[in-house]
């Protein structure tokens, strides 16, 4: 296979549409404050139900994936490069929202393209 940017793009929209267990630490909403030049990530808990479900703690409601959810975040993340905001979720929170490896690895992927994204002037949308 070439590597170009159109195969490129379709090993990683074939690996978008596997199964992922969903991190008992929370979810994040990443977005771009464009005004301010910052990447953001606003972090919500969950409850993982015995289906696996990603759950609201204080509703007992299942979270759907696809709709738009009225919730409250517990923190908002935001940092001027993707490693910065890395920093100051795995560094400098203690403990870190974030309980598990594909989630960490999953949320360094989404902060770099959300950071390209920023300096190119392109629009970021949360894979």
């Amino acid at each position: 296979m070439d590597l170009t940017v159109e195969n490129l793009a379709a090993i990683d929209d074939k690996l978008s549409q596997r199964h992922i267990d969903l991190d008992p630490g929370g979810y994040f909403i990443i977005y771009l404050n464009r005004e301010e030049g910052l990447i953001c990530a606003k972090h919500f808990t969950n409850v993982i139900d015995e289906r696996g479900l990603a759950v609201d703690p204080e509703t007992g409601k299942v979270i759907p994936a696809r709709e738009k959810v009225e919730r409250t975040h517990t923190t908002v993340f935001s940092g001027r490069t993707a490693k910065e905001l890395c920093v100051k979720i795995f560094e400098e929170t203690q403990p870190p929202p974030v309980t598990q490896l594909t989630h960490a690895a999953y949320l360094g992927r989404e902060f770099v393209r959300s950071e390209i994204s920023l300096v190119t002037g392109q629009d970021y949308v949360q894979d």
